[in-house]
């Protein structure tokens, strides 16, 4: 019959087409949310799909000046919102669905793989009076679930994809359901996943946060062998400075001296630090010891944002800091890790690559009275240290990156130290365009994707060779990944191509070319 019909939630700004894609015109913010996708074949078989819509709405400013911002269809505060971290999660590692403004006056939640409340869907559910967890028959002994709401997930698979469902309930026995939808890649190429590493590495999420908001270090690459994990306050692993640790054996995890009472670490390393103050920014260290007895070492650098102003973390300007320069370096390439506020009654420096002061990391130390420089066991015949306590390292190898430490020494033989981290990136790898089908119609719809193995990429559309202009026709997802065209035009045919970029480089796709055909 071919035939569409409209439905009882049809609100007359939905277009249905053959291919099953639904298109919303004239959204608004009661848009956003979950859809559902269900089909069903000729030998009645069922299959249902969600996707989750995103609104991003302008914020004009009266005054001297106009800007514009976008943000998500996040609900208000009071609202429990889910976030899923990292998005988009690769087969065989974890993903933390982190909870955002739990009531105070919670006296149970319950977590289910389904967005129906049911008991064969059910995972967990958690008392706080009795501060106990009762697992479900959806258990599958890879979940942790925290006094939190969030709930941990290790060991991804395929199956794991899909919807998941938090409900509350507080002491006036209100319930309140919040979802959230996670994607596992199968695929290599990813919108951004982490690349696979021996080493651990962390990602501050968000990169900065503001006072009194929360930000999670989210650890990737953790040893599939781990034995225990350790949080430290600063750059060096002591004792004193320890915020807390996680042994894996027993599954435990116990708060260090330097604990503020704001955090909480998870079961994958993550470290989740709530309202935060300038007095949490800097350097966070993350230790991890193998049951082969092998230990690993990575930092971070929290930025925390004034109300004020969004400067960062800088020490105040008569103390010594250290500036690379450029701020990512490709392999290959040259950095040169600028000092500023040298002491004027230097007596001597020292500059380690390492946080600590050890000869076998040694890379130089310099005296001004003789104005000569001893080079260190750590010297690679690649630096060149100068008068003004600056290094410059040469020809870049991805074994650089990590801390420096510089040391000074004044005249009244007081030391003073500063830190540095040095990233260092790799090229990135040429992407792909997908398009289902590359001859359409006018007044068709079509969606071109862009695809690339990289890490903390930009994407970039291109048409004819020209950067693509942007009509009231087109519309790009919030990480340009996807741009949708609706409706197509004649003059929507010619070339497409996708450019992704990090720090240090870009590639531009192989072109695909878009036939338009009058209907």
């Amino acid at each position: 019959m071919d035939s569409s019909l409209q439905g009882p939630a049809h609100s007359g700004r939905e277009a249905l087409f053959r291919n099953g894609s639904l298109l919303l015109h004239n959204v608004t913010l009661k848009d956003a949310g979950f859809y559902t996708l269900r089909t069903l074949t000729t030998d009645l078989k069922a299959e249902v799909a969600h996707v989750q819509l995103q609104c991003w709405v302008r914020l004009k400013h009266t005054g001297l000046s106009t800007s514009v911002s976008t943000c998500s269809n996040t609900p208000t505060s009071t609202q429990v919102t889910i976030e899923s971290v990292p998005q988009y999660v690769a087969e065989g590692k974890s993903v933390l669905f982190l909870v955002h403004n739990l009531p105070e006056d919670l006296q149970e939640f319950f977590w289910y793989k389904s967005v129906y409340r049911t008991d064969i869907f059910k995972i967990a559910e958690y008392n706080r009076a009795t501060n106990s967890t009762i697992w479900g028959l959806a258990h599958s002994q890879r979940e942790m679930v925290y006094s939190n709401g969030s709930l941990l997930i290790e060991g991804i698979t395929e199956k794991d994809a899909g919807l998941y469902m938090l409900e509350t309930l507080n002491k006036d026995y209100k319930i309140e359901k919040a979802f959230v939808q996670l994607h596992v890649n199968t695929s290599l190429f990813t919108y951004g996943q982490p690349p696979h590493s021996a080493k651990p590495t962390i990602e501050s999420v968000p990169p900065s946060v503001a006072e009194g908001g929360s930000v999670l270090l989210l650890v990737h690459n953790l040893p599939e062998n781990l034995q225990a994990l350790y949080w430290y306050k600063g750059v060096i692993a002591h004792k004193k400075f320890e915020v807390a640790r996680h042994l894996r054996q027993i599954d435990s995890s116990l708060q260090g001296p330097a604990h503020s009472g704001r955090e909480a670490l998870f079961r994958n390393g993550s470290l989740l630090l709530h309202n935060v103050t300038l007095k949490d920014a800097g350097f966070y260290t993350l230790r991890t010891l193998t049951t082969d007895l092998k230990a690993e070492v990575a930092h971070v650098q929290l930025q925390v944002n004034t109300s004020v102003s969004t400067c960062s973390n800088y020490p105040t300007s008569t103390r010594v800091t250290i500036e690379s320069v450029p701020q990512y370096v490709a392999e290959g390439k040259s950095v040169l890790l600028l000092v500023h506020n040298l002491p004027e009654d230097l007596q001597e420096f020292y500059w380690y690559k390492s946080v600590h002061r050890t000869d076998i990391f040694e890379i130089a130390e310099y005296s001004k009275a003789t104005n000569s420089t001893l080079w260190g066991l750590a010297h690679s015949q690649r630096e060149i240290v100068y008068t003004n306590g600056s290094l410059l390292i040469e020809g870049i190898t991805e074994k650089d990156a990590g801390l420096y430490m510089l040391e000074t020494l004044n005249k009244d033989y007081k030391i003073e130290k500063a830190y540095v981290q040095l990233h260092v990136n790799k090229p990135v790898t040429q992407p792909f365009i997908r398009i289902i089908d590359t001859t359409v119609t006018v007044q068709s719809f079509v969606v071109l994707t862009c695809f690339s193995a990289d890490p903390g990429i930009s994407i970039h559309w291109i048409f004819n060779n020209q950067s693509l202009l942007l009509s009231n026709r087109m519309t790009l997802s919030p990480q340009n990944c996807q741009l949708s065209i609706y409706p197509v035009r004649m003059e929507d045919a010619g070339e497409y191509k996708c450019e992704v970029s990090n720090p240090v480089s870009s590639k531009t796709s192989l072109p695909v070319i878009l036939v338009v055909k009058n209907e």
